[in-house]
């Protein structure tokens, strides 16, 4: 089947396609200036032989009905039609809520899933389970930013206007003399954005800084985390340890009487208590730069001199996403604003405070005036949630307190999950305590494109579409243009979209129109396409009707430069403007977060000494960062990212100072290892990590040699068999999963085969016998 060029968004970029004889052409949009590679992971992705065909329902859960099972992640499964599976999810779904109501219910589905704001899969559950059985239980915050989105409502009263709506990167092109990032600015980061990324500017605006006079510091384990175009410095530090450097910095501006006082007195409140902290007014201990330097890493009077390079300079500070995935994250991305505060740039053009600029897409771009609008998710009756890095935590320990933005809550128990778009094996850490904590579920159930290691622990498993196999609109707030998302390939097997999976549930359920409201997919597009459209109007906004939109396959949005609005105001007039926070200014100090009286997150800023610290046995950092190659785990299997691996495996990367010790040399076959398991990846030698510090990418899939083991091994590569799930502290309990210790040594013999794109066992048809109803054949 051949296919015209037809209009498509992904959330790395915008493209038209066609198919000529089953292969795939890729375009990608003409007004983008630096396209991603990541386009390239749809060549192969449509007919690869690891996507889920048809409904399948795996064999335990069949044959003993639901309950705990340690079989889940390595049983068969069998395939059945797709009234068989409809009839076994709703017919459990119904189950559980009448048994134990909603609240037994987990709607996780955490992941990004389509770019398509209709077919946003974490949308369409929510939507399902509300109107279905009244609600479920929830999560709240993200991987990516647990510790940021609770600190920053408290110190500054707005994640969004920090971090979204904050200084652009057109402001700092034209503005910003010193840029100081803590995490770096990488560009594999920001070429990816929830809802689509039309244009990524962020190389050549980096550039257009360098060339007028900017300078950029990174301080990162890592040199590659900021962009040749910024001809910066490189500021390598021990992982985990920037709240102490930042100290440090705060300690020499106190010291010399650089800090200011008039910004201070005005804008902020808490700064005494934090300059009698830095000066151990309190406990006798100094926080200068000697100290900092023992702690981080970097030389004392490094430290000193860069304090010097800030002052008097229009300064940008940034906090990347990494810092605060770590143990205390709170503390870094509550100084971040403290140095930018101290040195009086909040407010400013081209200076202040950024957190995650170059984080993510979204960031350091204009908004737009009227945004598409999301589908309406219905009202949720379980007031039950979980802060979201604490699935494992709630499958193990219902029913246990735990501590959370001041208040202590409860685990609640659940019986059922469901998940679609999402790969929790991906984003989690301790995959073996995780595969422990999905096995005391009675089910689960996953809507999957793939088998995913998600996919393969589920009792269910319903094929869906891919977003190429589909029809949708993509866009996002901070992108200016509109994408008809045209279908451009049939839905593989017998995939189907998952509202058309739901609506399906719901006829069944008897809610059909309840959750349908009587519309098709297309109808659904058109109508959210009107309310954007009525929006437009009222600000005589000229758009086309949706079959134009349709017909064109793209719309250009105006757009409003408010970025920095929220501390500009401040700025401006205190008084009339104040900051959404208790005391309406920048909270230096937080009588809030002290009354919360958490030992691990108190009332300012400090440094607080991981519990992971290197020895003997573990003796070197691994981070776990982003990849390159993808998003997340996203299309793992696809060309780009299978082009990065080297045997089949993904590559770390590690300093020649801890290799040569260790006998190994580029190209190697590594085990990296620790008390929770191991992994295998081929290693790359490279001066351009610091020694003392390995780093292995996330979103490998998980593919253990064997399932059932305690300490199992990833014969793939994937970071998160190693790291540590904690919470960040008793504030946000976000995600540690940035860094953890480990050894590192050559494989010996020869590596097993990597199955991780193998599909799991299918079984025969078998009769269902006493665990269920009617000993009907299935499959």
């Amino acid at each position: 089947m051949t296919v015209k060029p037809r209009t498509h968004s992904a959330h790395w970029g915008a493209f038209s396609a066609e198919l000529q004889d089953d292969k795939l052409l890729i375009t990608p949009f003409a007004g983008d200036p630096d396209p991603s590679p990541l386009l390239n992971n749809f060549v192969n992705a449509l007919r690869h032989p690891v996507r889920i065909a048809t409904p399948m329902v795996r064999r335990g859960w069949l044959e003993n009905g639901p309950g705990p099972d340690d079989r889940r992640g390595m049983d068969e499964y069998i395939a059945i039609s797709w009234p068989q599976a409809i009839e076994l999810a709703a017919g459990e779904l119904s189950r559980v809520a009448a048994e134990f109501g909603p609240q037994a219910v987990f709607g996780g589905s955490y992941g990004w899933s389509s770019a398509g704001r209709f077919h946003h899969a974490q949308s369409q559950v929510h939507r399902f389970l509300n109107t279905t059985i009244g609600g479920y239980v929830r999560s709240v915050n993200s991987y990516s930013s647990g510790a940021a989105s609770v600190i920053l409502p408290h110190i500054v009263g707005d994640m969004n206007e920090i971090a979204r709506r904050g200084v652009s990167w057109e402001e700092i092109a034209e503005h910003s003399q010193l840029v100081l990032s803590f995490g770096g600015l990488a560009l594999k980061n920001s070429q990816v954005a929830s809802g689509g990324l039309s244009e990524h500017t962020e190389r050549g605006f980096i550039q257009q800084a360098a060339r007028r006079g900017t300078q950029f510091i990174s301080v990162s384990p890592l040199q590659t985390d900021l962009p040749q175009e910024a001809q910066g410095e490189w500021l390598a530090i021990r992982p985990g340890t920037d709240a102490a450097l930042i100290l440090g910095l705060l300690h020499v501006l106190v010291s010399k009487q650089w800090s200011d006082e008039a910004f201070l007195a005005r804008y902020c409140v808490g700064w005494d208590k934090m300059v009698a902290y830095l000066q151990g007014k309190e406990d006798g201990l100094v926080r200068d730069a000697a100290w900092a330097a023992d702690i981080c890493g970097i030389d004392a009077a490094r430290i000193s001199a860069l304090a010097t390079e800030l002052y008097g300079k229009r300064v940008m500070i940034t906090v990347a996403h990494a810092l605060q995935r770590a143990e205390h994250g709170e503390q870094p991305v509550w100084l971040g604003l403290v140095l930018a505060a101290a040195l009086g740039q909040p407010g400013l053009p081209g200076g202040g405070y950024g957190y995650a600029l170059g984080a993510l897409g979204h960031y350091g771009k204009h908004h737009n005036q009227v945004s598409f609008p999301a589908l309406p998710q219905g009202k949720n009756g379980v007031e039950a949630f979980i802060p979201v890095a604490r699935i494992a935590d709630m499958l193990l320990h219902p029913g246990e307190a735990f501590r959370y933005n001041g208040q202590t809550r409860h685990y609640p128990t659940v019986k059922l999950a469901w998940w679609a778009g999402g790969n929790p094996f991906h984003h989690h850490q301790h995959l073996a305590r995780l595969r422990q904590a999905f096995n005391r579920l009675d089910t689960l159930i996953v809507h999957e494109v793939a088998w995913t290691a998600t996919a393969r622990h589920a009792d269910i498993v319903l094929p869906a579409t891919m977003t190429l196999e589909r029809e949708d609109v993509g866009g996002a707030p901070t992108d200016r243009h509109l994408f008809a998302m045209q279908q451009l390939a049939e839905p593989y097997g017998q995939a189907r979209d998952d509202y058309a999976i739901f609506s399906e549930l719901a006829k069944k359920l008897g809610r059909e129109q309840a959750f349908t409201e009587g519309r098709t997919a297309r109808q659904w597009l058109e109508h959210l396409y009107q309310q954007m459209q009525e929006k437009c109007q009222q600000q005589q906004i000229p758009v086309p009707d949706f079959d134009t939109f349709w017909q064109q396959g793209q719309l250009t949005l105006p757009q409003l430069k408010d970025g920095g609005r929220l501390l500009r105001q401040l700025r401006r007039d205190p008084e009339r403007y104040p900051l959404p926070t208790p005391s309406g200014k920048i909270e230096i100090f937080s009588q809030t977060i002290a009354d919360f009286n958490d030992a691990d997150c108190p009332g300012h800023a400090v440094w607080l000494t991981p519990q992971q610290q290197p020895d003997a046995k573990h003796p070197l950092y691994l981070i776990a960062n982003q990849p390159a190659s993808r998003l997340h785990s996203q299309l793992d299997y696809g060309q780009h990212s299978v082009n990065q691996k080297r045997d089949g495996r993904e590559v770390c990367r590690m300093h020649p100072q801890d290799a040569a010790p260790r006998g190994i040399v580029d190209g190697d076959t590594v085990k990296i290892s620790n008390a929770r398991g191991a992994v295998l990846a081929s290693v790359e030698i490279s001066e351009q990590i610091m020694a003392g510090v390995i780093q292995l990418p996330t979103g490998a899939w998980y593919d253990p040699q064997d399932p059932q083991a305690a300490q199992p091994l990833c014969r793939h590569g994937n970071p998160n068999v190693l790291t540590l799930d904690i919470g960040t502290s008793s504030l946000a309990q976000g995600c540690c999963g940035q860094i953890t210790l480990v050894e590192i040594a050559r494989y010996q013999g020869t590596p097993p085969q990597v199955r991780a794109f193998e599909p799991p066992t299918i079984g025969d048809r078998l009769v269902v016998g006493g665990n269920r109803k009617g000993g009907e054949a299935l499959g």
